[in-house]
């Protein structure tokens, strides 16, 4: 039987999460602006709420194609927000539309996000060794960094709590305890 971190319990979509994804290193485009979304939709629920309502996301907008969401006009939010498959708070739903305008600005300025977004690491993922939950923190001083840059650039829903679960999902940081089978695979 695999050690993992204590967080994915029994469910199997969680599960799998825990063993494909969390804390892979992520460079494509479309899979981090779908990341950063998601990432806040969650804010004040649990991540498997979103996780298992990811699958409709992608169907409802657009596949995570930032250049669509950023053209998306009153009436697809409105349609959006009638959509029981997805979780239906507006000022989420606005914040998807205007981050993926401010997604394609930072693309602009620096040729990429994923360039943008791993500079704050230097370019390779941050391992930590934590040897219980108790360690992991739900914050950093360089994910608060992230969040004043990205609120700078017009970017919502990302605060310094959001940014680093943000992070950890696409392997900025290696936030897998030592124990766990995962955190090898994710250096």
């Amino acid at each position: 039987m695999k050690t993992r971190c204590w967080w994915p319990g029994e469910d199997p979509i969680y599960i799998a999460y825990h063993d494909e994804e969390w804390g892979v290193p992520l460079h494509d485009e479309r899979r981090l602006f779908e990341f950063l979304i998601l990432e806040g939709v969650q804010a004040g629920l649990s991540w498997i709420t979103v996780l298992k309502k990811r699958d409709n996301y992608r169907k409802a907008m657009s596949g995570f194609d930032y250049e669509k969401i950023a053209r998306y006009s009153k009436r697809k939010i409105e349609s959006l927000l009638r959509n029981e498959g997805l979780i239906r708070n507006r000022l989420k739903m606005e914040s998807a539309v205007r981050n993926a305008r401010a997604f394609l600005a930072v693309r602009e300025e620096f040729g990429s996000f994923d360039r943008y977004l791993w500079d704050f690491v230097g370019g390779s993922p941050l391992v930590n060794h934590w040897e219980s939950k108790d360690e992991v923190p739900a914050s950093t001083p360089l994910a608060a960094a992230l969040s004043k840059d990205l609120k700078a650039r017009d970017f919502n829903f990302v605060g310094p709590t959001i940014c680093y679960a943000f992070m950890q999902a696409v392997g900025m940081v290696n936030d897998h305890t030592t124990d766990c089978f995962r955190h090898a695979g994710c250096q």
